[in-house]
């Protein structure tokens, strides 16, 4: 279609996209992160953070309680469980669930991830945000890039970015990560955003943000199916 989209198409939205070249042996790779990553990892390690990965009930049940944790911390509802239960089912060996324990067995970080073709693609991730400083979602990254290489992967996707989430974007480039720009077209062109359309989902958010968590599970039970 050319930089333009093509003709009667407009740019819609743009993100950031990052991709973790896999190549390179794992010393190399590890070398090659961010020294905060590096320090993090270590004090995981040091912590005696340990990790599982598969597609259990006990896994995804304790992915989807730290996903209610992060959801509720950035204002919108978690998507459904049924909705994991079936990306699970569907998906079988091509997904994967990981969680990050503390000594004493507390989950305190997981992260679901597709492979494909050579490629791991960074689907979901959340955590208890008091146990940030452990460097629990940085051990998760790492045991993803040491399995896929295992497995032959020659790529991780970080997925994309907001163009205004440069805190999320800085931390994927500490991955020795390549950033791109990924840019949507629409036709017919979209309609541009109202301000009483950016003031209803601020009061959404508000709202969302002090509901309990069995009303914020149903409201996005309720949305999800109507967005896309």
């Amino acid at each position: 279609f050319g930089t333009d989209g093509g003709p009667g198409m407009a740019q819609s939205e743009s993100f950031y996209l990052h991709t973790v070249d896999l190549r390179p042996d794992l010393k190399e790779l590890f070398r090659s992160f961010h020294n905060s990553e590096q320090r993090k990892i270590r004090r995981a390690e040091r912590e005696g953070l340990t990790c599982k990965e598969g597609r259990s009930p006990e896994l995804l049940q304790q992915f989807y309680r730290l996903l209610g944790l992060t959801r509720r911390r950035h204002q919108i509802p978690p998507q459904s469980l049924q909705w994991f239960s079936n990306l699970v089912e569907c998906l079988g060996d091509m997904l994967t669930i990981r969680v990050a324990y503390k000594k004493d067995g507390q989950p305190i970080a997981s992260i679901l991830t597709f492979s494909f073709r050579g490629s791991v693609v960074y689907k979901y991730g959340c955590s208890d945000h008091h146990f940030h400083n452990l460097g629990a979602m940085q051990l998760l990254f790492w045991q993803t890039i040491q399995k896929g290489k295992e497995k032959g992967a020659e790529e991780l996707d970080l997925g994309r970015s907001g163009i205004d989430q440069e805190s999320l974007a800085s931390f994927k480039d500490h991955w020795a990560s390549t950033r791109s720009r990924l840019t949507y077209y629409r036709y017919p062109p979209p309609v541009r955003e109202s301000a009483v359309r950016g003031w209803t989902a601020d009061a959404a958010r508000y709202a969302f943000a002090r509901l309990p968590d069995s009303l914020l599970v149903a409201v996005g039970k309720l949305l999800y199916p109507h967005i896309g």
